[in-house]
């Protein structure tokens, strides 16, 4: 039975779903790891069997810790903090950090730069657009914010139109205070709507429409 799955919880802490319908129980000897250390989680898998504890919500996915024999645990966890309590791995983190910081600020001017180019505004709306291009880049690019900006799975142009489309619908509209019905697809809809409103909006301050 020990081997690598990837497991969905069920009411039971120490039983699980498998993807073929078994329900499996961890051996005595295992023990749980729980999220938030990659690599220490990196280790535990390349030593051996692991369970891969996932709760799916919606589009969303979540990890609910991996279960693996205790002494890989132990032993993984022993040899990371050995390394971790070098100097040189204390520089190479200041470092790492330093990089990341470098590529999030050239990421943030490029993507302000995208949304600006995107919005395409008359002379006399250029400092609005401007002022609209920074808001939308603050809002969307910061890490972790889990925005359509931090995706890499869709080309820059496209990710500046959602994000200045969710921005929009945010700060220009009731949106964040609708009683939506709780009917299937009736949020999508609604959705919907009010982006046809921003790109009506949009398009006018692209052409000079006076607006009422």
């Amino acid at each position: 039975m020990p081997e690598s799955l990837t497991l969905a919880p069920t009411p039971d802490p120490r039983v699980f779903a498998a993807p073929d319908g078994r329900r499996l129980s961890p051996p005595p000897t295992w023990a749980c790891l729980p999220p938030g250390d990659a690599g220490l989680t990196r280790r535990v898998k390349a030593a051996g069997p692991s369970w891969v504890v996932i709760e799916k919500k919606g589009r969303k996915a979540f990890s609910r810790g991996l279960w693996a024999p205790r002494e890989n645990i132990e032993a993984a966890r022993a040899a990371l903090d050995a390394e971790r309590s070098t100097d040189a791995y204390a520089k190479k983190r200041v470092a790492d950090g330093a990089r990341r910081e470098r590529t999030h600020a050239a990421y943030a001017v490029s993507f302000e730069q995208e949304v600006y180019e995107l919005l395409r505004f008359v002379p006399r709306f250029d400092e609005l657009a401007r002022t609209v291009a920074r808001m939308v880049a603050a809002h969307a690019t910061p890490v972790g914010s889990g925005t359509v900006a931090r995706t890499q799975r869709i080309p820059i142009e496209e990710r500046a139109q959602a994000a200045v489309i969710a921005w929009m619908r945010h700060q220009t509209t009731r949106y964040d205070n609708m009683k939506i019905e709780r009917v299937a697809g009736r949020r999508r809809e609604v959705r919907r709507e009010l982006a046809q409103i921003s790109r009506t909006v949009l398009d006018a301050h692209r052409c000079d429409v006076r607006l009422i």
